[in-house]
């Protein structure tokens, strides 16, 4: 019997367990094998909605404290749970298991499957995550558009109670970004998103990537084969101090520096 491999997915914010399980949901939507379980973390504190480079590099800096420590933890892989892919080039140059982020997950595994994709999101403030992630992957020729409805995200509670709203102007957006920008593929924008994945699969003719499973097929898939980032891409710290950010972390989480108040989202 093959030996069980354990799996961190960081979530970018500091949730309590409901939260936490709404993320969790995501495995719902994926077949992984029985050797396979995954472990759901929050941030002690961090961004509010990703929206800024302000909050890029709040969230650099929380989701690697998350992580920093994943591999002496016993842990066999780490999914960054933001299509920001927040943390992810600085957790490799620390770690050697497999880190994944969902961002160049879904770039390049849309061009497996298509030769132009776009992104279908639901908030304007996320247009600039896409463009830098497909930029820093070169693959600017390849992005059709960036398609948004606009409408405020609630990171914690997710699409629970928008779905009649939010669900068919999503669809709308895809079919434009199908008929008009000429995509042969959709990237769903945000793991906050993945409530909509089905019913948006089930309306496009076009293949649809949900990135937070995503990450967790690829994390199993790179177990397997026994691969892990480039040390030569990603060389690690001749002097790290993880202490330093340790210790950044737990004095925001001690002072309770908050990230939003969530409930205010309407």
């Amino acid at each position: 019997m093959a030996d069980q491999k354990r799996v961190l997915v960081i979530v970018p914010f500091a949730f309590d367990e409901g939260g936490i399980g709404n993320r969790e949901s995501q495995l719902g939507a994926v077949e992984l094998g029985p050797n396979i379980t995954f472990d759901f973390k929050g941030v002690k504190a961090g961004p509010a909605i990703l929206d800024s480079h302000h909050d890029y590099v709040l969230g650099e800096i929380a989701l690697f404290e998350v992580g920093v420590e994943a591999e002496k933890e016993g842990y066999d892989a780490v999914c960054i749970d933001t299509m920001s892919d927040s943390g992810v080039s600085a957790l490799r140059s620390v770690l050697n298991i497999p880190v994944i982020g969902p961002g160049r997950a879904s770039y390049c595994t849309a061009l497996m499957l298509g030769d132009r994709f776009s992104v279908v999101t639901q908030w304007d403030g996320w247009i600039p995550l896409y463009k830098k992630g497909v930029k820093e992957v070169g693959l600017e020729n390849k992005l059709a558009s960036v398609r948004s409805i606009n409408v405020l995200p609630d990171p914690e509670n997710l699409l629970g109670g928008k779905e009649e709203d939010v669900f068919p102007k999503l669809v709308s957006a895809a079919m434009s970004a199908i008929e008009e920008d000429g995509a042969e593929v959709i990237l769903l924008g945000s793991t906050t998103m993945h409530q909509a994945a089905g019913h948006i699969a089930e309306n496009i003719p076009v293949p649809l990537i949900n990135p937070g499973p995503l990450t967790y097929k690829l994390a199993e898939f790179y177990l397997g084969l026994g691969l892990s980032q480039s040390r030569k891409c990603y060389p690690s710290p001749l002097f790290p101090n993880n202490d330093m950010i340790h210790s950044m972390m737990d004095g925001a989480a001690s002072a309770n520096i908050m990230q939003a108040d969530f409930s205010k989202i309407k």
